[in-house]
């Protein structure tokens, strides 16, 4: 065995494999096996050994050494350990080479991620569009004890006709948490995601929210539908609607007039006073609510606030295990104002306007960035009517909120979070706040605090 072999059989010994436990019960069972045999063939044998090795020792150096039975003993222990090791080593090659043609170093790779993300703290997070999707793809490197509880008031594009068409809920924003969550080839992602072209009747269409529409006909569930396509894509988590009703988003704006539809609240060119979902009484899916309830760690956001953020909060059910679960709960305030939704909106008047929706303790800490935008990406943004979220600190901690002020942007073409940045960001306040201190060992914050480096790296 190469140094390199012997390095990778090592990581088997890594803490945290639970494969240590196993090694020692399999060695106390030969032990075991060893004096049932000395007992099962009489004491006399062994006095004939050891009457042999005194022997050979006496004619091989003419001098008699009382401990020699001792070493020899020990040595014979060593033997045996080492004969042990061997063949477990090959019966894990042989498995292996079976199951994961890639070798024994893949699947010990695979086995200790693995691992280390079912150690993770419990994170749920409540949101929907591309901001939660982001989010997803930083935390999933992190802990798998991870759920996305969706909005379901999207009523464009295709999950829009989907639901029009079937009578399902829309599938898009769950699909894109889907696929931000799985643990699969690129190939995968890509079918997905993949959008038909032409003029006929999928044109428009995307290949995830047909596959999910087909799979909740299948197996009449769309809870269920959402488990089945999670083992297609190898997801680390789990996603689930805020509730499996259908329901119509609605604005009163500050006129009085009342806009109804997901799509066409930002496009009415008014200020919004509130949002209301149709039917008001709708049930919230007992599985967000659990998840809410037992989370170390809530989490809002990123995302739209009318549009994504909020109409969550409006599905009679899940405010409540909001603010009843012992989870910290966070916000992530947005880095850019959305035009026809928040037009001119700070980070407190964001913060103001979830409280207003869901009442107090739904926000224990905001999670706001401060880093500069480019002034050419602020140019080009201004011309569409959407400007960097201004933070002001001082009014959100007069609400009895603490703030957290991070360098959160990523640095390409598009303004929106960094996965890595933020990511890094919660886990550390996760971390620093010992959210598990009743149940994490002081191993599981040597694995989370390694997880959080390697993020930084």
């Amino acid at each position: 065995m190469d140094a390199g072999e012997e390095m990778h059989f090592l990581k088997w010994l890594y803490p945290g494999m639970k494969f240590k436990r196993w090694l020692l019960l399999f060695s106390a069972g030969v032990i075991c096996a060893s004096l049932g045999l000395a007992i099962v063939f009489n004491y006399k044998y062994i006095g004939v050994m050891e009457e042999a090795i005194f022997r050979l020792f006496y004619l091989t150096t003419g001098k008699y050494y009382y401990a020699v039975t001792t070493v020899a003993g020990t040595a014979i222990i060593v033997l045996g350990l080492g004969v042990m090791l061997a063949a477990t080593q090959q019966i894990i090659k042989s498995v292996i080479s079976v199951l994961v043609p890639e070798g024994s170093d893949k699947l010990v790779e695979i086995i200790f991620e693995k691992r280390k993300l079912n150690r993770g703290p419990a994170i749920t997070v409540i949101g929907g569009g591309t901001g939660l999707s982001v989010l997803l793809r930083g935390i999933k490197s992190i802990t798998s004890n991870l759920t996305a509880v969706v909005t379901v008031a999207d009523d464009g594009g295709s999950s829009g006709r989907l639901r029009v068409d079937l009578g399902i809920i829309p599938p898009g924003d769950l699909r894109n948490c889907l696929v931000a969550l799985a643990d699969t080839e690129p190939l995968m992602e890509k079918l997905f995601q993949h959008r038909f072209g032409g003029t006929g009747e999928l044109a428009g269409h995307n290949f995830g929210n047909l596959f999910i529409a087909a799979m909740t006909e299948i197996v009449g569930d769309v809870e269920q539908a959402l488990k089945e396509s999670s083992k297609v894509l190898a997801v680390r988590g789990q996603v689930l609607p805020s509730s499996t009703e259908r329901v119509l988003l609605a604005a009163e704006m500050t006129d009085g007039t009342i806009v109804q539809g997901e799509s066409k609240i930002p496009l009415s060119g008014k200020t919004i006073k509130q949002v209301y979902i149709e039917p008001r009484d709708v049930k919230p899916l007992k599985g967000a609510v659990e998840a809410i309830r037992d989370a170390d760690a809530c989490i809002l956001g990123p995302g739209s606030l009318y549009t994504s953020v909020i109409p969550n909060l409006l599905v009679k059910g899940i405010v409540e295990a909001v603010s009843d679960s012992d989870a910290v709960k966070i916000y992530i305030c947005n880095v850019m104002t959305q035009p026809g939704e928040t037009d001119g909106y700070s980070a407190y008047d964001h913060i103001k306007a979830i409280l207003d929706h869901s009442g107090p303790g739904t926000i224990d800490i905001a999670v706001i960035n401060v880093q500069e935008i480019a002034p050419d990406l602020r140019e080009l943004y201004a011309e569409q009517g959407a400007y960097p979220v201004e933070p002001d600190i001082e009014a959100i901690e007069k609400l009895g909120i603490k703030v957290v002020k991070a360098n959160l942007v990523s640095e390409t073409n598009l303004v929106r979070h960094d996965p890595a940045k933020l990511s890094r960001t919660l886990m550390s306040l996760v971390y620093d706040l010992k959210l598990n201190s009743d149940r994490m060992r002081l191993l599981d914050y040597y694995i989370m605090a390694e997880s959080i480096k390697k993020l930084k790296d």
